[in-house]
C-alpha cells in the first residue's frame, strides 16, 4: 500500500513536471525551464510530497482541498490548460495513462456520493 502511494505520487509529479516543461518550451522559447516555471514545478512537487490525501485520490485535480496558495493555483491552472491537449502528441503513453486514471478516479468518486 505504501509503495502504491509513492508510485502514484511520483507519477503525478512526473506528469506535472512534463506539462510545465512543455508549457515553458512552447511559450517561453527556452531550452530549459525559465525561473518562473522552475519555481512552479518545485512548488508543485513540494505540494505533492506533503499531500495527506494521496492514498484516497489520484491527481490534484480530483481533490476537494486546495492546498496551493491562491496565486500559485492560478498559475498552475493557466499552465495546465495549455499542455493538456498537446500531451497526446508529446507524451502519448503518459497522457493516455493519465486520462484513464482520471476517468477511473472520477467514476469512483461519483459512486461514493
Amino acid at each position: 500500500m505504501k509503495r502504491d502511494i509513492e508510485t502514484r505520487r511520483e507519477r503525478e509529479k512526473a506528469m506535472v513536471s512534463e506539462m510545465i516543461a512543455l508549457y515553458c518550451r512552447k511559450n517561453h522559447h527556452n531550452g530549459k525551464l525559465c525561473p518562473g516555471c522552475a519555481a512552479l514545478a518545485e512548488y508543485a512537487r513540494r505540494r505533492s510530497d506533503r499531500c495527506p490525501f494521496m492514498e484516497h485520490k489520484t491527481f490534484c485535480s480530483n481533490c476537494a482541498v486546495h492546498c496551493y496558495a491562491s496565486e500559485m493555483r492560478e498559475k498552475i491552472q493557466a499552465v495546465m490548460r495549455f499542455p493538456g491537449p498537446r500531451m497526446l502528441l508529446h507524451h502519448p503513453v503518459m497522457a493516455v495513462r493519465h486520462l484513464i486514471e482520471a476517468k477511473r478516479e472520477k467514476k469512483r468518486l461519483e459512486c461514493q456520493i
